[in-house]
């Protein structure tokens, strides 16, 4: 019994060693355009949404090693392809305005950023006051009832 579990904890090592040499992408395009906002705005969206919305990803030590590589770089590509605040520029007005309202109504019901990213990053929570100011810049960039009032 004990040279089975000797070959099980030796056959684990050498499965973890293999999938390190897995490819994983893991990149940081170039920024194309920022997204315009105030310094204060721009320092709520750094903390709790850049990460994985946009081309200025700091890539943690453990993101790469596998299997958590894995499901970091596949948050990021999708986060990014969902919104992606360093290529503002390629949204036409109709997208912006979608996306900027789409943002809010998951930040609104709590949905963003996600809880085990807070539970990874508690700096990224957002207070009452990163909500309301999130709020007001929305409101105040993208008028005319795109953002509902709270």
């Amino acid at each position: 019994m004990r040279k089975l579990l000797s070959y099980f904890i030796i056959c684990l090592l050498a499965a973890f060693l293999i999938i390190q040499f897995v490819p994983v992408k893991m990149n940081n395009p170039d920024v194309t355009y920022d997204i315009p906002t105030t310094p204060a705005v721009k320092s709520v969206l750094r903390r709790a949404c850049y990460e994985c919305h946009s081309n200025q990803t700091m890539w943690p030590w453990y993101s790469k090693i596998a299997p958590v590589s894995w499901m970091i770089s596949s948050d990021i590509i999708k986060g990014r392809k969902a919104l992606n605040y360093s290529e503002w520029d390629r949204y036409t007005n109709s997208e912006k305005i979608k996306q900027i309202r789409e943002s809010w109504e998951e930040v609104s019901e709590g949905e963003m950023p996600p809880y085990i990213y807070i539970k990874m990053h508690p700096e990224s929570k957002l207070t009452v006051r990163d909500r309301n100011l999130l709020h007001e810049w929305a409101a105040r960039t993208y008028p005319s009832g795109v953002i509902p009032s709270e």
